[in-house]
């Protein structure tokens, strides 16, 4: 993956770091009676994977809780969530998430139906993109969410036609329930970053951005990973941007920068939650949504940053060194966050922070260029660029002719763009080889969504350029390049290894490759037993 897009047959590893690369004769002549050495018959080496936004601990904690990733997709999940009410009845909340929105009228479910199975205790499931949350009546009752609570100003309380709350809650409204739930516990958060970490691993991810971190979650289990030697993954923390706050918080971003950066986990990256999601309403657009029938509203989703105080704070983070990572779904938010990031360049010169944008579904041609002048990373999630109900149901008949304008990742790639690319996971699953095979393909598998059309197939990538978004695209977002993200001599020797060659097109479809190894600093930490077979 260096810039001429070298293939060697061979790769010698001395300690951490890779120390030659070229053919079989050459670099045969390095192995010595405790050498270790691997025959891969074909198989393909690749820089390890790096996810540019994940939330590993979530992910772990959703395994560890009532999860409804793997089978919520067939349907709503009721028997999922019964089985797992009963066989944990001491506990005072039923916790978890991963319910599919178009498995319901609307992409909202219903209190009445998680009241059928969770009648004695709150239920707080977290849709598979964590924007929304379904909630029973007990949680409601909880929180004292009735017809006459107010929707939070970074919110919406869905509602039936009376103002009784119906049991979903959009973005900030969650928090109205959340903050009546039991804390995680220090051990909890440690067991679910384990459990995340292996889960990374075993798709041949080296290194991540993790997209939320907070003091007391997610920071704390890195932090005691770390220290503790058990951080195996090379990990870029995205400090939470509070959205109640303001300014005052980068000072707070600085000291948490010093004290908690240790071993493979550095903080140095402010994560800015730009917008919600279009299947509800809370993307930010620029024209307002449709009806879904060909007329229009006058809704144009929720910005929940002010445009004004980042004009301020963004240059600041900036100044500071530190790597803004913006969540922007709709083609409003998008523009906000280039407006930031140039109001940074004109008051701080060009920098080295990188700042990306994260999810990037709607673009407005006007900014596609925006991208390459202003050195801001697009960090795409390709699993959803393709036809499935979430976006032939919930999107599509609300955007109209700007349906034409989503992951325009061949036009970024077009305009010079830095493409780095993550899963989102809990939202989808994790697998980059999934993931590059959508970027590809733009189009998902006939037994996962049937036998849809090609989603926007000018848009498609090069299969090279989807695997350097994984390697050294993502390395770059998170400034481990000089490290890592190509297989040259002298660098970190983070490896993943496969199952076949990945770009022989004969062996099956791309999303069909499996890794079977992965190597961290040379240190094996997923093996298949396949690998030396």
């Amino acid at each position: 993956m260096d810039p001429a897009r070298s293939w060697v047959t061979a790769l010698a590893v001395r300690g951490e770091r890779i120390v030659a690369v070229g053919h079989d004769p050459a670099v045969g002549d390095l192995i010595g009676p405790s050498t270790r050495v691997i025959e891969l018959h074909g198989r393909t080496v690749t820089p390890g994977f790096q996810d540019a936004h994940v939330h590993p601990v979530h992910g772990g904690l959703s395994m560890l809780r009532c999860d409804l990733h793997a089978d919520a997709q067939s349907g709503p999940g009721l028997d999922i969530i019964d089985a797992y009410a009963r066989s944990h009845p001491d506990e005072t909340w039923i916790r978890g998430g991963g319910w599919y929105m178009a498995a319901f009228e609307g992409g909202t479910p219903r209190r009445e139906d998680l009241d059928r199975v969770v009648p004695d205790r709150p239920a707080f499931l977290t849709n598979r993109d964590g924007h929304g949350a379904w909630v029973n009546s007990k949680a409601l009752e909880l929180a004292g969410i009735t017809a006459e609570t107010a929707d939070p100003s970074d919110g919406r309380i869905e509602r039936d036609p009376d103002g009784t709350p119906s049991g979903t809650l959009h973005e900030g409204a969650m928090a109205l329930v959340e903050r009546l739930m039991p804390d995680d516990t220090p051990a909890e958060l440690e067991e679910a970053l384990r459990l995340g970490q292996r889960h990374l691993h075993g798709f041949g991810i080296t290194a991540w951005q993790d997209a939320i971190v907070e003091p007391q979650t997610e920071e704390r289990a890195y932090v005691t990973l770390a220290s503790r030697g058990e951080l195996t993954g090379r990990v870029v923390g995205a400090m939470w941007w509070e959205r109640s706050r303001g300014g005052e918080q980068i000072d707070e971003f600085v000291e948490r920068r010093r004290t908690t950066s240790i071993g493979r986990y550095r903080a140095t990256s402010v994560k800015l939650m730009m917008d919600g999601v279009l299947e509800n309403f809370t993307g930010a657009m620029l024209e307002p949504y449709g009806d879904g029938k060909g007329g229009t509203t006058d809704n144009r989703g929720l910005l929940q940053i002010d445009p004004g105080g980042l004009s301020e704070w963004v240059p600041k983070l900036d100044s500071l060194g530190f790597q803004p990572h913006f969540h922007a779904i709709g083609d409003r938010a998008v523009r906000a966050s280039l407006d930031a990031v140039e109001t940074a360049r004109r008051a701080n010169g060009p920098s080295d922070t990188r700042p990306h944008i994260a999810h990037i579904q709607v673009i407005h041609p006007d900014d596609i260029p925006r991208f390459r002048q202003l050195d801001v990373a697009a960090n795409a999630q390709p699993l959803w660029a393709a036809h499935d109900d979430q976006l032939d149901v919930l999107t599509i008949p609300f955007l109209g002719d700007r349906s034409d304008q989503q992951y325009p990742f061949r036009s970024l790639r077009g305009a010079g763009a830095v493409l780095a690319m993550g899963s989102d996971w809990s939202v989808s699953s994790p697998n980059p080889i999934w993931e590059m095979h959508i970027a590809v393909e733009r189009k998902a598998p006939v037994e996962y969504a049937g036998d849809r059309p090609v989603f926007l197939p000018d848009e498609r990538l090069d299969l090279i350029d989807a695997l350097a978004a994984f390697t050294n695209g993502s390395a770059y977002v998170n400034h481990l390049d000089d490290e890592t993200g190509t297989l040259e001599v002298g660098k970190l020797a983070d490896l993943a290894v496969l199952d076949r060659d990945l770009f022989d097109r004969g062996a099956g479809p791309i999303m069909d490759a499996r890794v079977v190894g992965t190597f961290v600093g040379g240190a094996p930490v997923f093996e298949d037993p396949s690998l030396e077979a």
